[in-house]
């Protein structure tokens, strides 16, 4: 059976959870409490008050027994409008689990993916900062070389009310500007027409200081001397703006600089209001750092071939495990324990059998070599924890 398009089997998730477990422990470094939230909502609380936002416009919809109108989470942020709720400020929380979009399938976008985020209820603009320092912190440990993007809504907001843009085209035209690293810049330019917004293009073409003039610049200016004292390299984006209605203050983007593989957003997120309280957050794409992600995946997995000696395999496997290596017994021909081992990419094999016991030396077998050594009993569990 096939899946449904834009789903799909992850048979091996190894490096997956190896990444999981790195934004997690960072998470959890900055104080972050982790929640869990339903995958299903009425659909109403699911929209909120972003209905013109692409994302919300891809919700699946579903209905119950009861014929009440559902749908799947397409994120995590409108979540927090309950979660929040009553809560000591500022409430720090993170969450990693799937959400759904039903959107055209390109490339490696799914309609199931994995978000990793942090927000804090009740933020200010040195809690952006440290934000931006968490992202730094968890995309080093994972080998990505990047760049943060950043920008002001209200700068944009304010550049915007100067070129005389009616409160009403405002999202349009932010949704238009927002494409500007996806579609070429002649067919933008096309789109603005339409709302007399054109010059826009040249504006953002202008060096940083021009930029100074804006009242909102100060902001911007404030937010860079914050995020100097965590020595975070920030590239400022007149242009950026990510097409989420709901922000209201920074905004950031990060991309990653692999010379090879996936060269676009890894993370995203901004300020925006929860009942009312300034808030800002980050989200992950855990399925886009798989692709870039260096991390170390353990080999270290070791099979027990068990020849009619069943308690001491168990005996030996237990003292393995305790170690914190991978293991496990097979049962029967030694053949096909190996052909398995070969299947499953177990790297090392020990033999148990009455000639080893009685020696009390066990053959180790290097499956990728094909080498094999006798080692005392006594030295077998620190041999294969040198490996």
């Amino acid at each position: 059976m096939e899946t449904v398009k834009g789903f799909r089997d992850i048979e091996d998730s190894q490096k997956r959870n190896q990444i999981r477990n790195i934004i997690e422990s960072v998470f959890q470094l900055y104080n972050f409490q982790a929640v869990e939230t339903p995958i299903i909502e009425y659909e109403e609380f699911v929209k909120g008050n972003n209905t013109n936002d692409e994302a919300v416009s891809d919700i699946f919809k579903l209905k119950d027994k009861g014929e009440r109108n559902l749908a799947l989470r397409y994120e995590f942020t409108f979540q927090l409008k309950r979660l929040a709720n009553n809560k000591k400020l500022p409430y720090k929380r993170y969450q990693i689990g799937p959400v759904f979009r039903d959107e055209p399938v390109t490339g490696n976008r799914w309609r199931q993916f994995t978000q990793c985020d942090a927000d804090i209820i009740g933020a200010n603009l040195k809690d952006e900062a440290e934000i931006l320092n968490l992202i730094s912190e968890i995309l080093t440990k994972l080998k990505i070389k990047f760049t943060i993007n950043f920008n002001n809504r209200k700068l944009l907001n304010e550049i915007l009310e100067d070129l005389k843009i009616s409160d009403k085209e405002k999202n349009q035209v932010i949704k238009e500007i927002d494409k500007l690293d996806k579609l070429p810049e002649k067919e933008i330019k096309q789109n603005l027409q339409k709302y007399n917004a054109e010059k826009v293009l040249d504006l953002f073409k202008k060096p940083e200081s021009y930029f100074e003039k804006y009242k909102a610049y100060e902001e911007i200016k404030e937010f860079k001397k914050i995020s100097s004292l965590y020595k975070i390299k920030l590239n400022f984006q007149p242009f950026l703006a990510r097409g989420l209605s709901y922000y209201n203050g920074s905004i950031f983007e990060v991309k990653s600089d692999e010379k090879e593989g996936i060269k676009e957003t890894i993370a995203a997120g901004g300020s925006y209001l929860v009942n009312g309280i300034q808030s800002t957050g980050i989200s992950f794409g855990l399925d886009r750092l798989e692709l870039i992600a260096k991390v170390e995946e353990q080999d270290k997995k070791v099979l027990i071939i068990s020849l009619s000696q069943d308690k001491k395999a168990v005996e030996i496997a237990d003292k393995i495990r305790k170690q914190n290596i991978s293991c496990e017994i097979a049962y029967g021909k030694p053949g096909k324990a190996l052909e398995y081992a070969n299947s499953y990419q177990i790297k090392y094999v020990v033999f148990v059998g009455e000639e080893e016991i009685k020696k009390k030396k066990f053959k180790l077998k290097d499956m990728a070599s094909g080498k094999e050594k006798l080692i005392n009993e006594k030295d077998l569990e620190k041999e294969i924890n040198k490996l």
